[in-house]
């Protein structure tokens, strides 16, 4: 699965924007068709976007991963978005506003009719969902595993507040079981928990304390607002080095002293391995390497 860290959101008609897309280290660059396009935008706003998508400009000059975020269906202009971006260069949609595992259902049915009409190979646009809404929240699960192209699920916090009347805050309490059922239904399903955008882009001792609550809560990426959240997220999504360096020793003694020798506990450090230990140590080199593979591809 590609990397996750960090997800960047760009208004589909802003040139200026578009051209500072470019230096943006993110490993997802979303350009926007939904919340930052007003409704007499929408068209043009599509043209630019398939534009850019064909060029592949921005993708070239990050390596990033394309994807576009469209209107959600009960806004009827889901298909217009999906007939004018689904092109070569795409890489991914994201479904604002999705309720129900029969909305990601349908999102696969159109996506699989137009790669088949376009020629492009079967599968190769995946699905994020955005879970913003009370009834989105509690179908977390079905909608994660309502179609194979599913990559990761965004939890809202913005429409997911407005949605509950309740306000937004930085610390979050009034998002915490929302925040932690989306995250629980992703690593049910197998995909990648995107957490929500932190608004006070301003304070970035304060995003980075809530990407840390986060990480407690199994969140492996972030919907980035503003250029100077990226680092930051890119960093702590990460592997911390010492905790690679442990997973390599872990492996090494796991599998040297305990799997050629058939046992399946071992001493490293005065501490117990078991096959627990190993596996999650086989989680954080497989985080890793999926990283190294990114930058070395962005190197080229």
């Amino acid at each position: 699965m590609a990397v996750q860290r960090s997800i960047f959101y760009v208004p589909g008609n802003n040139p200026k924007f578009l051209e500072k897309a470019k230096s943006i280290p993110a490993d997802i660059i979303t350009l926007d068709l939904e919340d930052s396009i007003p409704p007499s935008e929408k068209e043009v706003t599509r043209e630019m976007i398939a534009k850019e998508l064909k060029e592949g400009n921005i993708a070239a000059a990050t390596g990033a991963d394309m994807y576009v975020r469209i209107n959600n269906w009960e806004t009827f202009m889901t298909l217009d978005d999906l007939n004018a971006v689904v092109v070569p260069g795409l890489k991914g949609i994201t479904l604002a506003k999705t309720g129900h595992a029969d909305d990601v259902k349908r999102l696969d049915y159109v996506l699989s009719k137009l790669e088949q009409e376009r020629g492009i190979e079967p599968g190769t646009v995946k699905i994020s969902m955005l879970l913003e809404t009370a009834k989105g929240i509690m179908n977390a699960y079905e909608c994660c595993m309502a179609s194979p192209r599913n990559v990761n699920a965004i939890f809202g916090a913005v429409d997911y507040c407005r949605d509950m009347r309740v306000k937004l805050t930085d610390k979050g309490e009034e998002q915490l079981w929302g925040r932690a059922k989306t995250a629980i239904a992703c690593r049910a399903a197998g995909i990648v928990a995107i957490d929500a955008p932190f608004v006070n882009y301003t304070d970035v001792e304060a995003f980075e304390a809530n990407v840390r609550d986060g990480l407690q809560m199994g969140y492996g990426g972030r919907m980035i607002i503003n250029p100077r959240q990226v680092e930051p997220s890119n960093r702590l999504y990460a592997p911390d080095p010492a905790d690679v360096q442990w997973a390599r020793d872990v492996v090494k003694c796991f599998e040297e002293e305990g799997l050629a020798k058939g046992k399946a506990a071992v001493s490293l450090n005065g501490k117990m391995v078991d096959t627990p230990v190993y596996l999650n140590a086989l989680d954080i080199l497989q985080a890793q390497s999926e990283i190294d593979a990114k930058m070395a591809k962005m190197a080229k």
